[in-house]
């Protein structure tokens, strides 16, 4: 592990965990925003721009130079409250540019302003959105980190129980899969995790859920059926209080045929990709990341394309 790694580590320990455990939605959104923009840098051959998904939401599309017929629609975590495409903007311009592929990151509607449902309806009708336009399904692929992967594992385990179209692939980063946080690294990591307060985690589910049953499948996606699944790619740190997440949805994948990736990594930050203009094990992980996305089937017609953008 690097150097890097711990003097990031006693960063957030010292600044960014005790602003989590204080802080109200609006200055969290507000100071991530400003940090973002300070501190996160994507490449530069990718273009940024601003249009709604077809019936969807207002979404920033990330075009590389070279882009093929591969879509990512990310979506973005921060607990339901905080977060936006812009700060997540740098990580997957980097990813997108290795993938050579363009990437959707749709705004969906945040607590305290909305509440369950509403975010779920929100990234729903992005899919939708994008099928609308043509894409084809298998052209897509689907991720998403910490509360952003309860959003994206709920659409597909949708998809699947509707019998619909699938993406060629899912990934979660430091995915939030289980809201009723019953797994074991949520007490045993409470102490080593140097980003996220455990005692904020009953407050958020409270606003978020407004009296919804955490353990309904399509709250909690650790507990829906995923039979049928396309591949898909999971990382977690093994000191972040939602490891346990992804170890027990790699559990339920296999069981269920599902072709799943885990990367378990030690003593990382939760969604460590973000730094990756800083971190080794960040530009290490998107680099996984990318080829197991380049290793994916495109739809029929679009495997030309692909292939003269490779070439």
């Amino acid at each position: 592990m690097s150097l890097r790694r711990h003097l990031l580590n006693r960063c957030l320990r010292w600044t960014e965990k005790p602003l989590l455990s204080r802080g109200s939605p609006q200055m969290l959104r507000r100071v991530l925003e400003i940090q973002a923009r300070l501190f996160f840098r994507g490449p530069r051959d990718v273009d940024a721009n601003w249009q709604e998904v077809p019936d969807g939401p207002r979404a920033l599309w990330l075009v590389p130079s070279q882009a093929g017929a591969r879509v990512i629609l990310y979506i973005h975590g921060g607990g339901f409250v905080f977060g936006s495409p812009q700060t997540h903007q740098a990580m997957l311009a980097r990813l997108a540019s290795r993938c050579k592929a363009r990437a959707v990151l749709p705004t969906y509607a945040r607590v305290p302003e909305a509440r369950f449902p509403a975010p779920a309806k929100d990234v729903r009708a992005a899919w939708d959105g994008l099928r609308r336009a043509g894409i084809a399904a298998q052209d897509i692929v689907i991720g998403g980190d910490s509360a952003g992967g309860a959003l994206v594992f709920a659409l597909l385990a949708e998809l699947c129980a509707e019998g619909r179209a699938l993406p060629a692939g899912v990934f979660g980063l430091s995915p939030l899969l289980d809201l009723t946080f019953s797994g074991r690294s949520f007490r045993e990591n409470a102490g080593r995790d140097v980003l996220l307060p455990v005692q904020r985690a009953s407050e958020m589910v409270q606003l978020y859920l407004a009296g919804f049953n955490p353990s309904d499948p399509k709250i909690s996606p650790l507990y829906a059926d995923f039979q049928g699944a396309p591949p898909v790619w999971l990382c977690a740190s093994d000191t972040e209080i939602l490891r346990d997440d992804s170890r027990r949805l790699v559990a339920r994948l296999e069981a269920a045929n599902v072709q799943v990736t885990f990367r378990e990594e030690h003593d990382l930050a939760h969604v460590w990709p973000l730094f990756q203009n800083h971190l080794p094990e960040a530009q290490a992980t998107i680099e996984a990341l990318a080829d197991w996305i380049k290793a994916l089937p495109l739809a029929a017609g679009s495997e030309r394309l692909g292939r003269e953008v490779e070439n």
